[in-house]
């Protein structure tokens, strides 16, 4: 985590929203020199600085401005894992390797929902 510690992060519009069991915030780097801060650095510098583990973190939305040296994006520290269960996307919990991708082309996928569709009275297994 090198390069990470040429990147000054800072938090703000902080948040504690207990009904979601987490903490959030806007996170900006500034990171002259480089071209962007992975969000595994990031993951690993929030949980040092608010006391948690990396793996209750999650960064997403990050946009890096015009020229450079910033980035800003969000982060979420849950208050445990079950709580990211319940209330992240599955989207972001794949990425964060605690749920499985849906699996089949897009097209698979499509054909499934339009023969469920045509199914009626008992559910299908």
């Amino acid at each position: 985590a090198k390069m990470a510690d040429a990147a000054v992060i800072r938090t703000r519009k902080f948040l504690t929203n207990p009904l979601l069991g987490r903490r959030q915030m806007v996170v900006d780097v500034i990171h002259p020199g480089l071209a962007n801060v992975s969000k595994a650095d990031l993951r690993n510098k929030l949980a040092a600085a608010y006391k948690s583990e990396s793996n209750l973190v999650v960064c997403f939305g990050f946009r890096t401005a015009f020229g450079g040296g910033k980035s800003t994006g969000f982060a979420l520290i849950y208050d445990s894992q079950d709580a990211m269960k319940m209330f992240e996307p599955k989207h972001r919990l794949v990425s964060a390797g605690l749920a499985e991708a849906k699996t089949g082309s897009r097209k698979q996928k499509k054909e499934r929902k339009n023969r469920d569709k045509k199914f009626r009275g008992t559910k299908k297994k």
